[in-house]
């Protein structure tokens, strides 16, 4: 059964054609939303694509026919994109309300097996799907053709994406909740900054510099070092304090941070994501990375501990 589904996917790729091209036009050059509606199982598979859409930049919501025909019909406008999902292309409630669609003047695709149906003839646009043996052993319970709108619907939104030219940083946007959300957060809506950001001279000493470590708010476990204009030189740690005091060298205490700070650290955008920031402190072992806008000036740093916060 699975091989049966998997090879039905497969033939989608026999029907793809002029329709499809299409299809991703009409979304692309609408002002509206797209309304995705079927009965059944073909409805359940709707939902699932509008919220696929809608993730990915393309505002939608799913209509069950029915109460459109009660009401919900004032929810479609005139440069909507209306998605009918059906495999035989008779479904009476899809039937019933395209002609409603119509007269409102929004453009039908429809999604189907059968193109030369009632759906299909109704429709600005068809999806083929193709003719499909059910998985079902009765050859009844819509199987392998709901995989097929699933790939198609999928395959669809997907293209529309990239077209649209959708980023990561758009994706974030509309997934800030749970581990997904985390993963898309930035960096400046993490990082230490104003009276969390220890910053120092290159003229300080490694003793003053320790104690604008422990008096600054958190107490990180770095400071960074800036020029009169707050560029960044440098970075110094507290793995570079506990190194300095392996050597036995208590008197560098009263050296200048300059001989002992990291000169070119690893360092990140303020507007890069959480995720590409964990990415470089995991590959380098670092615990801390300093954040730097584009002129080179420091505007705050990102802390292991700060990611740690932002799983609990």
């Amino acid at each position: 059964m699975i091989r049966l589904e998997a090879r039905t996917i497969e033939r989608l790729l026999e029907h793809l054609d002029r329709g499809f091209e299409e299809a991703v036009e009409r979304i692309l050059a609408s002002k509206g939303q797209l309304i995705v509606t079927g009965v059944g199982k073909a409805r359940l598979v709707g939902a699932k694509l509008s919220a696929t859409f809608a993730s990915t930049g393309t505002p939608s919501i799913a209509l069950h026919p029915t109460e459109a025909l009660h009401g919900d019909l004032g929810r479609i406008r005139s440069d909507d994109v209306v998605l009918a999902i059906s495999n035989s292309g008779e479904t009476e409630e899809v039937k019933s309300l395209l002609p409603h669609v119509r007269r409102i003047g929004a453009c039908i695709l429809a999604m189907t097996g059968n193109p030369s149906s009632s759906l299909g003839r109704l429709a600005d646009v068809v999806l083929n799907i193709g003719q499909v043996d059910e998985a079902c052993p009765l050859g009844l319970a819509p199987t392998a053709s709901t995989s097929a709108m699933m790939a198609l619907g999928d395959a669809l939104a997907m293209v529309v994406l990239s077209a649209r030219g959708f980023s990561r940083e758009d994706y974030a946007r509309y997934h800030p909740g749970g581990a997904l959300g985390r993963r898309f957060l930035r960096v400046d809506e993490v990082m230490r900054k104003g009276e969390e950001l220890p910053l120092a001279s290159p003229t300080e000493t490694v003793r003053q510099v320790l104690l604008t470590m422990s008096r600054t708010k958190g107490r990180p476990g770095a400071a960074l070092v800036v020029d009169a204009d707050r560029r960044l030189l440098g970075i110094f740690t507290d793995g570079d304090l506990r190194r300095l005091l392996e050597s036995g060298e208590l008197e560098a205490l009263e050296a200048t941070i300059s001989e002992f700070m990291t000169t070119s650290p690893k360092k990140v955008a303020p507007e890069a994501l959480l995720d590409d920031a964990e990415r470089i402190l995991r590959e380098f072992k670092k615990d801390q990375i300093p954040v730097v806008d584009d002129t080179g000036r420091a505007v705050g740093l990102l802390d292991v501990q700060d990611l740690l916060d932002t799983r609990a």
